[in-house]
């Protein structure tokens, strides 16, 4: 520690701000030599009552003056009965305010830290604490001892979900074990960046070219091309060229260690398609699961007889009154006939039809079915559009977590297969390799498996490129649907969507009852949303909850993150009515505020007071969208009603949220809406102006879509017909199992 550092301690008197995102802090200090002074920095969970001690430097703010910075600060707790009082009354341990706080001090008094940390059941002695609440204020207590230790250690660099899992994993010894491998903060998953955890490693003299370094460099560089790319390989040199860059070491220096006798963990060194290539174990393994399953059980089906099929589609028309179209017929047979089968196509091309064919024949046949789709809201989708119910793929599997690590588990897997013998898929185009793999891993030999999905449409967000792949591998039979039937055939939505599939551009100048076109500046764009989605649509249509407005991007005027905040304003505005939480500098959050789940928590506990639903469960999943129903600042928690299920979430705990008036196009897929706005910037990133971008916009909106924004730019989208290309093997390895089993 630098020797130019001052040190000052005393109490804290009053907090003026917090984030509950970087912890950056604000509050007056009284120092032992009876001072007030304004102390600033990150400090997590630093609360009124407390004592600080911390080194730092002092600064000037030009509009508040003479600050402390603090470097770093060690708290210290009150040991005062007066001082005991008022930190508990604070709200610094959850499920203790003002009344509670009396009365534990009026029992124990100086005593009362004791008691809470190590003889919680004496609080039920306590008239309102019950045995759960004890442990509950008990627990909360201990724990953000050890998170605030983790969070101070890092200055704010571990976020309190984090810190709490460390905890979980390594106990009382979390802190010793990050010290001495700090780059375990970036690798899993865990929402640190590199460069962050290099600064606490360097802190404590790693040198730059240490072998560790540089191995946990490459794991982050490969994890990196994965998650953000979609790459389930890279060649070596592209590789080498980005942990080069990450580093900042030789080259040189990336190769030894990279080809060390026993490799880097978890990476591979390959020959892919002649080339050079390094690949995460884990994916290459998965894809060649992939591979093998899906060959097997096209084999492995057992026939139902050709005529009995034909006859149960005559029958089926026979009975429904309908005629189906060649194509839809065709999907239908190959469905009943294969034990894998690929349906395709566009908005209005009669897909749920024929999934309500075929839970028709299959219930004929005494066959048993499973539907499913990868995210909650398409599954939901399935479930309306079939009247049958449909899961989430996560759900149909059991998903559970680890208890100390972010890696999904799913109960059914080979050794404990799925039930049904057929199991139909939607949404499939946003399947990813982990996933597809977890659930080829759950079916018995001889389950028909049926993917549908529209290949046009962005691809998932999570590694490789699945049904591409294995449409592309031509190893099983493929039906694209590309007749738009009657009633679709009327819709602007349907009609233009595929005009757009097919590169070309809309008539806008034509008038549909559900699909519009505004040219607006962007500069105009976000008071125009405002005003639709407040006044003008709900007063036409009657809808308010069933708006929902898709960007193509995060930032800027027409962004998620801005049209965010301007929506918020007006269709929840700030008042003393609905209480209100700010984590972080930039967000808040108001009971009645749209939210949206961002990341899968399988250990999230739900009620609902629905006597058809089940009373209680667990799981939220990314893509979830659901209402804030109370914030309550005493027991410190939020409570979020999706769907009927309802969540609560620690005050702490709010990086899992975020406002969803105005979501990306990427979070968006898999689900539909009665109204879709979308706003068309001509400041979009050119990465964002595709073809594929606009096309899956557009197909979320069930109703009514509305573009707002710059014509140029929309056709400058429909003509750019370019897709990220991804580095996937699946296709290549199904070739060759196919090619070896003929």
């Amino acid at each position: 520690m630098p020797n130019d550092l001052i040190k000052i301690s005393g109490a804290v008197e009053k907090l003026i701000y917090q984030s509950s995102d970087s912890w950056y802090s604000v509050c007056d200090v009284c120092t032992d030599d009876d001072k007030s002074i304004t102390v600033v920095g990150i400090m997590p969970y630093v609360s009124v009552g407390e004592g600080i001690e911390a080194e730092g430097e002092w600064v000037t703010n030009k509009d508040y003056g003479k600050q402390f910075k603090v470097s770093t600060y060690k708290k210290t707790l009150p040991k005062q009965k007066n001082s005991i009082l008022r930190y508990l009354s604070s709200g610094a341990i959850r499920g203790v305010g003002a009344k509670i706080a009396q009365k534990i001090v009026s029992q124990y008094g100086e005593d009362s830290f004791n008691v809470i940390e190590n003889h919680p059941e004496w609080l039920m002695q306590i008239n309102g604490i019950s045995r759960k609440k004890a442990y509950d204020i008990s627990n909360d207590f201990k724990e953000k001892a050890q998170i605030r230790e983790l969070m101070t250690f890092s200055c704010g660099a571990i976020t309190v979900n984090l810190a709490i899992k460390f905890a979980k994993r390594w106990g009382r010894n979390a802190l010793g074990v990050i010290k001495e491998n700090p780059y375990l903060l970036c690798l899993d998953g865990n929402g640190i960046s590199f460069k962050r955890a290099d600064e606490i490693a360097f802190g404590f003299g790693i040198a730059s070219n240490n072998a560790y370094r540089i191995e946990s460099g490459i794991k982050y560089v490969m994890s990196v091309f994965a998650s953000r790319d979609g790459h389930t390989h890279v060649s070596k040199e592209t590789l080498i060229d980005a942990t080069r860059k990450l580093l900042g070491v030789d080259e040189q220096e990336i190769v030894s260690v990279l080809d060390k006798k026993g490799g880097v963990d978890g990476v591979s060194q390959l020959l892919i398609k002649n080339v050079p290539s390094v690949v995460l174990n884990k994916l290459y393994f998965a894809e060649q699961n992939i591979a093998k399953r899906l060959i097997k059980l096209n084999k492995s089906a057992v026939s139902l007889g050709d005529g009995n099929v034909e006859y149960m589609i005559m029958e089926l028309e026979s009975r429904l009154g309908i005629k189906y179209a060649a194509l839809q017929k065709k999907a239908i047979w190959e469905s009943i006939i294969n034990g894998v089968t690929i349906i395709t196509g566009g908005p209005g091309t009669g897909k749920t039809t024929i999934v309500k064919a075929l839970l028709q024949i299959f219930g004929k046949f005494g066959i048993s079915c499973a539907l499913c789709a990868p995210t909650g809201r398409a599954s939901k989708r399935m479930s309306e559009a079939t009247q049958s119910e449909a899961k989430t793929i996560h759900r149909l599997l059991e998903v559970t977590k680890g208890e100390y690590t972010d890696v999904e588990r799913f109960n059914r897997d080979n050794s404990n297969p799925l039930d049904e013998d057929v199991v139909i898929v939607d949404e499939s185009s946003m399947i990813d390799v982990s996933l597809m793999n977890a659930l080829l891993m759950a079916l018995k030999p001889g389950t028909r498996l049926i993917l549908i999905g529209d290949t046009n449409q962005l691809p998932s967000v999570g590694e490789g490129n699945v049904l591409n792949d294995i449409i592309m591998s031509e190893s099983f039979v493929t039906v694209c649907l590309n007749e738009i039937f009657r009633q679709a055939s009327q819709s602007g939505i349907v009609v233009n969507a595929h005009k757009i599939n097919r590169g070309e551009h809309p008539d806008l100048s034509e008038k549909y009852d559900d699909f519009f076109f505004i040219q607006k500046d962007d500069e105009q764009i976000p008071e125009y949303i405002a005003d639709l989605c407040k006044n003008r649509l709900p007063k036409k249509y009657g809808i308010t909850d069933g708006i929902q407005v898709i960007a193509p991007m995060k930032k800027g005027i027409c962004g998620t993150q801005s049209l965010n905040f301007v929506l918020q304003k007006e269709l929840n505005p700030s008042s003393i009515q609905r209480a209100e939480h700010t984590a972080g500098a930039e967000r808040i959050f108001r009971v009645g505020d749209r939210v949206m789940q961002t990341k899968n928590n399988y250990e999230a506990e739900w009620h609902t007071e629905n006597e058809l639903l089940n009373s209680q469960g667990m799981g939220v999943f990314n893509g979830d969208v659901g209402k804030i129903e109370k914030i309550d600042k005493v027991d410190q928690i939020v409570l979020v009603d999706f769907l009927g299920k309802k969540i609560e979430y620690k005050l702490s705990s709010l990086d899992e949220i975020d406002l969803s008036y105005a979501v990306t196009v990427h979070k968006s897929q898999g689900s539909e809406y009665p109204i879709v706005i979308v706003p068309i910037s001509y400041k979009c990133p050119p990465m964002l102006l595709t073809r594929n971008l606009i096309y899956t916009a557009i197909t979320r909106a069930e109703k009514i879509v509305i573009l707002i924004g710059d014509k140029t730019t929309f056709f400058k989208m429909i003509d750019n017909n370019l897709k990220q290309n991804r580095n996937t093997n699946l296709e290549y390895l199904l070739r060759s199992a196919f090619n070896e089993d003929n």
